[in-house]
């Protein structure tokens, strides 16, 4: 009997990995497309725009089970980066905070840099900030709540499980290099220096998570990063 070719075999379950990768994507997109539609009706049609929210918070439950669900499910059936729960420490407590400072001091450059007029304000940055106003709460409750778990289950979770999962030197450096990238690009939707700044934090959130092997510690840095932008 014939075997199917090597290369035919491995560009064939990649394929298959990058739809997935995309689709649990666009669900979460979905999702938050569901915040901006009941944040569009929250002066005109209050009781229209309450109703989105709790569709909102339904499908977001669902989500929520499903990516828990599927993440535990691949690391069942592989695991070379031996990713699971750990034990919060002091040690480990203290080295998170010296990621959350990174990723602070990433942000204050920025900054200055757009203070002193060398790079300009990101675009998208005024959009959540215009649309954080129609809907405080729930926009603030989305960006510091939701949003850290979803994107760590896609952007580190699921993007290493699918694409770099083995335990090497070279996986785990372009890993995350590639991981930041697409961070940063579906954060701008466009190749701009603004790219750069989110995948600088992209880049640190995915050392986080391969510091610690534990999504977790990611989730907390994701939050104190997102809580600390609206204070």
């Amino acid at each position: 009997m014939k075997r199917g070719c090597p290369m035919a075999t491995y560009l064939k379950r990649q394929v298959i990995r990058i739809i997935a990768f995309i689709v649990l994507l666009i669900i979460y997109l979905i999702n938050s497309r569901q915040l901006t539609t009941a944040t569009g009706y929250a002066k005109s049609n209050p009781g229209l725009a309450t109703k989105y929210i709790g569709i909102m918070l339904m499908t977001m439950a669902v989500i929520l089970a499903l990516f828990a669900w599927l993440y535990r499910r691949q690391l069942q059936q592989g695991n070379p980066h031996h990713f699971k729960k750990r034990p919060f420490t002091t040690k480990s407590i203290l080295q998170l905070f010296g990621f959350f400072i990174g990723m602070l001091a990433v942000q204050v450059l920025w900054s200055q840099l757009i203070v002193h007029h060398i790079l300009p304000m990101p675009t998208n940055q005024s959009e959540v900030n215009a649309q954080a106003l129609q809907l405080p709460f729930w926009n603030n409750f989305y960006s510091v709540v939701a949003a850290p778990v979803f994107e760590e289950f896609i952007f580190r979770g699921f993007f290493f499980n699918f694409f770099f999962a083995k335990n090497n030197r070279w996986s785990v450096f372009f890993g995350i290099l590639i991981s930041g990238c697409i961070f940063g690009f579906l954060h701008t939707l466009s190749f701009s220096v603004t790219t750069l700044f989110y995948s600088g934090l992209g880049w640190i959130l995915a050392g986080c998570y391969l510091h610690f092997k534990d999504i977790r510690y990611d989730m907390a840095l994701h939050f104190m990063n997102n809580l600390w932008s609206i204070l």
